[in-house]
């Protein structure tokens, strides 16, 4: 469709492949990964909402992850499983400005919350003794609520520039949602202003200066970690920063990958895995890596798992006992119905 306008207002949405013996299978792997996703970091949420033991500064950041990675994982993979079921490609201009708004505007909250957890691993181990002062309940709501606005205001210019793009060479989007890529691919309008952001704000803004605010306390953390003398106190404290560091180096070569590549022709189908990585994998990875490397998360989970094991043997154990005291009424009855 050459020179779309927007009298006709919509988008037809390719989605992960196009290969038919692929939708099926494809289309399974979503949904377990999506499903997962929901799973794992719902969890973590849970746990921390019911174990008085992870209500710290550390574990509310890592909630405020949980939920990033929810609302990520289902603004961009929700229109896959839909696509599938429906067999509805068609997307309008506001729904897909919709995904594309809130796609960067959780991304670059994640990047946000990741950076603050970093400053939080960089005073629980550089100031210990004023840890819970420095980093009390009032601060890291702040933070939070820091990171929240600024990820959700910073992607406004990106998202105003695109919606007022007024020439398109086709409406069909070579992906499985609305990104900023495909779409620059498509316009025929004048695309200097949506670069210039992209450089200064997204580049430099969203990108750079989080990742600076990630590394930096690291540098003070490892000479931390340097001074200690005991092995087994080097090991606890790298051990606490492990999985956040984990998270980090995954997410931003995952990025890099995805948006400071090269983009060619040739390598479309490479981007939307990548692409499928990082709103698929990604968010599955953040609650396996907090839950398989961290002791605290796992006896949460044994003290939440543990009384409702203990009830349900309990009501086991009661139905068998009434079971084998009521066999002889239910022999007689049976008796009875015989004669």
């Amino acid at each position: 469709m050459e020179n779309v306008n927007w009298s006709a207002p919509y988008f037809i949405i390719t989605g992960i492949t196009e290969s038919p013996e692929l939708q099926v299978p494809v289309f399974l792997l979503v949904l377990f990964l999506y499903l997962t996703t929901l799973g794992g970091n719902s969890s973590i949420l849970l746990l921390i909402c019911v174990d008085s033991r992870l209500q710290t500064p550390m574990y509310f950041f890592l909630g405020n992850l949980s939920v990033l990675d929810i609302s990520s994982a289902t603004v961009t993979l929700h229109k896959s499983l839909v696509t599938f079921v429906t067999g509805v490609k068609a997307l309008s201009f506001v729904e897909c400005m919709t995904h594309l708004y809130f796609f960067m505007a959780l991304e670059c909250t994640e990047l946000l919350i990741l950076a603050v957890m970093s400053y939080d691993r960089y005073v629980a181990i550089c100031n210990p003794l004023h840890y819970h002062r420095v980093m009390s309940r009032k601060v890291c709501a702040l933070l939070a609520a820091l990171c929240w606005g600024s990820g959700f205001v910073e992607v406004i210019p990106h998202t105003h520039t695109i919606a007022n793009f007024s020439c398109y060479t086709s409406n069909i989007v070579n992906h499985f949602f609305c990104d900023v890529l495909p779409l620059m691919r498509l316009t025929c309008s004048d695309i200097s202003l949506l670069k210039l952001w992209i450089i200064t704000e997204g580049v430099f803004v969203s990108g750079v200066i989080p990742l600076l605010i990630t590394i930096i306390p690291y540098f003070f953390i490892i000479i931390a970690i340097l001074k200690i003398r005991s092995n087994t106190g080097r090991q606890k404290a790298f051990y606490t920063c492990s999985s956040h560091l984990t998270v980090v180096i995954v997410l931003y070569i995952t990025l890099y990958c995805l948006y400071l590549s090269p983009a060619t022709e040739k390598n479309l189908g490479s981007r939307k895995l990548f692409s499928l990585f990082n709103t698929a994998a990604v968010p599955l990875i953040n609650p396996l890596v907090y839950s398989l490397k961290n002791k605290d998360v796992k006896l949460a989970m044994q003290r939440l798992v543990k009384p409702i094991i203990v009830k349900l043997n309990q009501y086991l154990s009661s139905y068998i006992q009434w079971t084998k005291k009521n066999s002889f009424i239910f022999a007689s009855v049976n008796v009875l119905k015989a004669q």
